[in-house]
């Protein structure tokens, strides 16, 4: 793949990024320019992918952190700070999908999981990290949200209205920091293949079904987490200046339609 350098001399940091999109978004970044810093709770496989990203020729560093805990993202954005003095680029990628319950049998613990990891771990990365992008008067925030915050039928009760939470969040945040030249915006996947969406894979597969993934989108497949990271390299770059405040579908067209059961098959 051809670097362009749109991010030389920019400092990131990306959470959730042992797998998947945020995997994807790293190596991405790193070969823009980007000095890297990678955040989630499977330690081992950041160290995996920092050391990639330094056998090509890029800067990474690993920082064990479980963003739904405040002390952990603040001592995240103190060790960038510490190691490169600067941020300029926050993704918000840790995610979870919470336990697979109908209404009758959901419960409050369930909740509070996926709300501390999608939303309040997102706020919390805002909250520590604004002042020093406001003292530079630049920065720029990518928050992954999902198509399950757009329309109902795209993940389970807690996960979907976590992802519409957070959209909600995209747009309030970007008007409390419009007007300190910092945007955030939000990427909303449609299905694609990452570590979290695996289950449905290996299901569909198992079953003979595979074919039948994505297939009620207009582009009629699923997709893959290099694409995801190539919409969220555009949003987090000078490309965007003057974005701030969106939700951008990345979804093979998925929301584009109505999409009621059955009428694609």
């Amino acid at each position: 793949m051809r670097s362009y350098g749109r991010l030389t001399e920019k400092v990131a940091i990306i959470t959730g990024a042992s797998s998947g999109i945020g995997k994807a978004t790293a190596l991405l970044f790193a070969l823009e320019g980007a000095k890297v810093v990678l955040a989630d709770v499977n330690e081992g496989a950041l160290q995996e992918i920092v050391s990639k990203i330094g056998q090509d020729g890029g800067t990474a560093l690993a920082k064990k952190t479980d963003v739904s805990v405040e002390s952990e993202v603040k001592a995240l954005i103190d060790f960038t700070l510490e190691e490169f003095g600067q941020v300029d680029i926050l993704c918000n990628n840790a995610g979870i999908t919470g336990d697979h319950k109908g209404h009758l049998d959901d419960d409050a613990e369930n909740w509070q999981q996926v709300y501390g990891v999608n939303v309040v771990g997102a706020m919390l990365g805002i909250k520590h990290v604004a002042e020093h992008m406001q003292s530079r008067n630049q920065g720029a925030i990518v928050n992954t949200a999902s198509v399950a915050g757009i329309r109902a039928g795209a993940g389970t009760n807690a996960y979907s209205a976590s992802k519409a939470a957070l959209i909600n969040f995209t747009q309030t945040a970007a008007c409390d920091l419009g007007q300190f030249n910092v945007r955030v915006n939000a990427v909303c996947p449609g299905l694609t293949e990452t570590g979290m969406t695996q289950p449905i894979f290996d299901m569909a597969r198992d079953a003979g079904k595979e074919h039948k993934l994505g297939s009620r989108c207009e582009l009629r497949r699923y997709g893959k987490p290099e694409e995801l990271a190539q919409a969220i390299l555009f949003l987090a770059s000078d490309d965007a200046s003057y974005i701030t405040g969106q939700a951008l579908a990345v979804d093979g067209g998925n929301t584009a339609s109505l999409n009621l059961p059955n009428m694609k098959f």
